[in-house]
C-alpha cells in the first residue's frame, strides 16, 4: 500500500510541475515570438524562422524560472490534495506532514540534479545555435561581438565605413592571430590588417608584428610594422561581458572544460559564478519546495488557499530580489561572489529547519 501511495504522490506532484512548466513555456513562446518577429520584420524570412528561434530560446528561460515554477507547483499540489481530502487519507495511512515534506523535497532535489546534468547541456546547445543563427541576420547592426568555434568575431563602426575583427582566441588581455578587415560605406574592402597579438586592455589597441594591405585602385599595397595603434569602441572588459553568455555554457562544460574555457578568454569570476549558480540549483529547488510545503501545511483549514497564494507570491518576490541584491554585492566585491550565490540557500535552509519543526507538530 505504501508503494501505491508513494507512486500517487510522485505522479501527481510531477504532473503539477509539468503543467506549470507548460504554462510558463507557452507564455514565454508568445512573448518572445513578438520580439523575434520584430527583429525579422525587414528581412526576407518566413514565419517559421522566428518560431524556430523562439522555441530554441524559451527552454533556457524556463530553466531560469525553475525555482519559482517548482515553488508554485508544490503549493498547487498540496492545496489540491487538501481540497479533495486526499491529504487526510494520506495521514490515515501513516504519511505524516514530515514524510510528505521529505518526499516532495527529495524529488525536487533529484529533478535539479537531472536538470543540470541532462537538460542544461541540451538548452545550452540550443541557445548557442540561437545566437549563431541570429547573428547571421544581424548585418544591419553597427556593432556585434560573438564567440564561437571559429574564434572571436567583432564588428564595429568606423569613420566612413565599418571594421570586422576575427581572432583565434583571447589570452589574458590580448587577442591572438587577429585579422582586421576595414570596409568603406559601399562595403568595399579598403584595408586588411594581420597581427600576431593585439593588446585590448584599453580602447587604444596596440598591435604587434603587423602586416597591412591597403587597397589602391584594386591593388593591395603591403606595409609592415613592429607595432601599431588603432582606436576601437571596445576594450577587454566590454568584449568579455558581451560574449560571456551564461546560457551557452553548460554545467558539464564548466565541470570538465573549465581550464579550456579560461584559455578561450572567459573571465574566471564569470565561470565561477555560473558554476556555483548551477551547482546550487538542486539545493534551491529542494528549499523552494520546502518553503511551499511549510506554508501550505502549516494550517489544515481549506479556506485559507488565497492567503497561501498571496504569501507565496510575496515570498517569491522577496527571494528574487534578495538573490539579485546579493549577486550585485558579489559582482562589486562587497562580498565574495560564491557567498553571494549560496547565501539565499543558507537563509532558506535556516527558515526550512524552523518550519519543519512547526509542521511536524501539526
Amino acid at each position: 500500500m505504501n508503494n501505491v501511495i508513494l507512486k500517487y504522490i510522485l505522479f501527481n506532484f510531477i504532473k503539477s510541475l509539468l503543467v506549470v512548466v507548460l504554462i510558463i513555456f507557452c507564455f514565454g513562446l508568445i512573448l518572445n515570438l513578438f520580439e523575434e518577429i520584430e527583429f525579422f520584420k525587414n528581412l526576407n524570412v518566413n514565419i517559421f524562422k522566428p518560431l524556430l528561434l523562439t522555441s530554441l530560446f524559451v527552454p533556457s528561460l524556463v530553466l531560469k524560472l525553475l525555482p519559482f515554477i517548482i515553488f508554485f507547483s508544490s503549493m498547487w499540489f498540496i492545496i489540491k490534495i487538501k481540497e479533495n481530502n486526499d491529504f487526510l487519507i494520506l495521514k490515515i495511512y501513516g504519511f505524516s506532514n514530515l514524510k510528505i515534506f521529505l518526499i516532495l523535497a527529495l524529488t525536487s532535489f533529484l529533478i535539479g540534479c537531472l536538470v543540470i546534468t541532462v537538460v542544461n547541456p541540451i538548452t545550452s546547445s540550443m541557445v548557442k545555435y540561437y545566437e549563431i543563427t541570429k547573428s547571421q541576420y544581424a548585418r544591419d547592426i553597427d556593432h556585434l561581438v560573438t564567440f564561437n568555434k571559429n574564434g572571436l568575431w567583432i564588428k564595429e563602426p568606423i569613420k566612413d565605413g565599418n571594421r570586422i575583427i576575427s581572432a583565434v582566441n583571447i589570452e589574458g588581455s590580448a587577442i591572438k592571430n587577429a585579422t582586421i578587415f576595414e570596409f568603406d560605406k559601399e562595403q568595399k574592402l579598403k584595408k586588411k590588417i594581420f597581427s600576431k597579438s593585439i593588446d585590448v586592455s584599453k580602447k587604444n589597441w596596440v598591435l604587434t608584428d603587423v602586416k597591412i594591405f591597403i587597397s589602391s585602385d584594386g591593388i593591395f599595397e603591403k606595409k609592415q610594422f613592429k607595432q601599431l595603434e588603432i582606436i576601437s569602441i571596445y576594450d577587454l572588459d566590454k568584449i568579455t561581458n558581451l560574449f560571456s553568455n551564461s546560457d551557452t555554457i553548460s554545467f558539464l562544460d564548466l565541470s570538465m572544460n573549465y581550464q579550456a574555457l579560461l584559455n578561450k578568454g572567459y573571465n574566471e569570476e564569470f565561470l565561477n559564478q555560473n558554476f556555483h549558480t548551477m551547482l546550487s540549483l538542486p539545493f534551491l529547488l529542494l528549499l523552494m519546495t520546502s518553503v511551499a510545503a511549510i506554508l501550505t501545511m502549516y494550517s489544515n483549514k481549506k479556506g485559507e488557499n488565497l492567503k497561501f497564494i498571496i504569501i507565496g507570491l510575496i515570498s517569491c518576490v522577496i527571494i528574487y530580489y534578495l538573490k539579485d541584491l546579493l549577486i550585485a554585492l558579489g559582482k562589486t566585491d562587497r562580498i565574495p561572489i560564491i557567498l553571494s550565490i549560496w547565501a539565499p540557500v543558507l537563509a532558506l535552509s535556516f527558515f526550512t529547519l524552523i518550519g519543519v519543526l512547526q509542521i511536524n507538530e501539526k
